[in-house]
C-alpha cells in the first residue's frame, strides 16, 4: 500500500500537467483573433457620407483586399496615405479598406484633405466602438493586413512598412 501511494504521489503531478494541457489545445489561444479566424473581418462602419454598411458588402469577390487601420492624426499613417495615392497604380488589382476608430466626423477631413472619393478601389469608413483595434490587437498605427482573392489572411504589418515589402505580397 506504502508502495502505491508513492508511486501515485510520484505519477500525480504528471497525469495533471497531460490533463491541463490537452485541455488548453482546444480552448482559447494566445493568437489575436485574426490569426485565429484569418478572413476579413465583418464590421458595421460608417462610411464619410453617413452610410452604415458592413465591411464585407463592401468587398469584390477574386479581388485581393489590404485592411489599412489608422489614424487621423498619426504622421506615419498620414505619409503611408500619400504613398498609396502616389502608387495607386500598383493597387489596381486591390480593394483597399481603410479604417479607423475615430468618429465619423474627424475621417471625414481625413477623407476630404486626401481627395480619397478620386480613388474607386479605396473605401474609407469609421468604425468608432474600436472592435477593429482589438481584432487585429493593434497596438501601433498603421495597421495593414493583406488577404488574397479568397479573403484569406497572408500578412499583417504594425507600424511604418516599406511599400516594396507590401507589395510583395498584392503582386
Amino acid at each position: 500500500m506504502k508502495r502505491f501511494l508513492t508511486i501515485l504521489c510520484c505519477c500525480l503531478p504528471f497525469l495533471l500537467q497531460a490533463q491541463s494541457k490537452s485541455k488548453t489545445a482546444v480552448g482559447p489561444t494566445d493568437q489575436p483573433p485574426y490569426l485565429q479566424f484569418p478572413v476579413v473581418p465583418n464590421y458595421k462602419v460608417t462610411l464619410p457620407d453617413g452610410h452604415i454598411i458592413n465591411t464585407k458588402d463592401s468587398l469584390k469577390k477574386n479581388e485581393k483586399t489590404l485592411v489599412f487601420v489608422f489614424s487621423v492624426d498619426c504622421d506615419h499613417c498620414k505619409h503611408l496615405t500619400q504613398e498609396v495615392l502616389q502608387n495607386i497604380d500598383k493597387f489596381k488589382k486591390t480593394r483597399i479598406l481603410m479604417l479607423t476608430p475615430f468618429q465619423p466626423e474627424q475621417m471625414k477631413q481625413y477623407y476630404n484633405s486626401y481627395n480619397i472619393k478620386n480613388y474607386p478601389n479605396i473605401i474609407m469608413a469609421s468604425e468608432p466602438t474600436r472592435q477593429i483595434m482589438y481584432f487585429y490587437n493593434l497596438h501601433y498605427f498603421p495597421g495593414l493586413f493583406v488577404y488574397d482573392k479568397k479573403q484569406k489572411f497572408v500578412k499583417g504589418f504594425e507600424g511604418t512598412v516599406k511599400m516594396e515589402e507590401l507589395m510583395t505580397y498584392l503582386n
